[in-house]
């Protein structure tokens, strides 16, 4: 039986290039969407046709009862959860701190911090060997942003992934004896379209001169470091924080 990975956000971008990468290397795995169907679909037809095994789950990961849900759908289909990756987020227009909203702040973090915490508490659940499982691997996709602080752009999306930096270290520490790993990626400028999703389409091509290796990163080179944290290869890594940024 494969090893199971569900895929928070898995219909774009960073999530889309881990499943499919994560599909080619024999997991089987559950593609999460909000409300983007076709996409999701799309990945899932894409990794059907190469021979691996996909389904598609949609939940709204603020939502702690769509969340369960999507955990038990995923056990139906699959089987034992033997790997997580918390890659849903969002961010938003551009904006100073004294022009942000409540509202605002409310979705930057039940969307990128409360969806992790539910996620990852879902997936200790079934992996810790405290609640009979046989262990796992979580990786939270993180930002760059969380140690730069996105002045004048993004300070709630970089408070928010600051947070999620504080939980993988915590997380690590709290579940190492019972058999998972919790690590964080910290990708910098890559070229996908959560930009466009925040006002500046451009923004990969504008910032790559800024980026000491002078480009922007791709999702797969994301995806990989994802791949290595998930896999035995890092065995004996936890509560890192792995910065994909081409040296920014």
């Amino acid at each position: 039986m494969s090893q199971v990975v569900l895929i928070t956000g898995g219909s774009r971008g960073i999530g889309a290039a881990t499943a499919l990468m994560a599909a080619s290397r024999g997991y089987a795995v559950a593609v999460n969407y909000s409300a983007n169907s076709l996409a999701a679909d799309e990945v899932v037809r894409q990794i059907r046709q190469s021979g691996g095994q996909a389904m598609t789950v949609q939940a709204d990961v603020a939502v702690e009862a769509q969340v369960v849900a999507m955990f038990e759908k995923v056990d139906a289909r699959f089987g034992r959860l033997g790997a997580l990756v918390n890659n849903a987020g969002v961010v938003d227009q551009t904006t100073r701190v004294d022009a942000i909203t409540l509202a605002r702040l409310q979705r930057m973090f039940e969307i990128n911090v409360f969806g992790s915490f539910l996620c990852a508490r879902e997936a200790v659940r079934r992996m810790s060997t405290r609640h009979g499982g046989a262990g796992g691997a979580i990786v939270n996709v993180s930002s760059a942003a969380a140690r730069m602080g996105s002045p004048g752009q993004y300070v709630d999306y970089a408070a928010a992934k600051g947070a999620i930096d504080t939980f993988t270290i915590g997380l690590a520490k709290e579940v190492a004896a019972e058999g998972i790993r919790v690590n964080a990626v910290r990708p910098g400028i890559i070229d996908t379209d959560i930009h466009a999703s925040g006002g500046l389409p451009h923004r990969a091509r504008d910032v790559a001169p800024q980026v000491p290796m002078q480009r922007a990163g791709s999702a797969e080179e994301v995806a990989e470091s994802i791949l290595w944290l998930l896999g035995d290869a890092s065995s004996y890594t936890t509560g890192a924080l792995l910065d994909v940024t081409g040296g920014r």
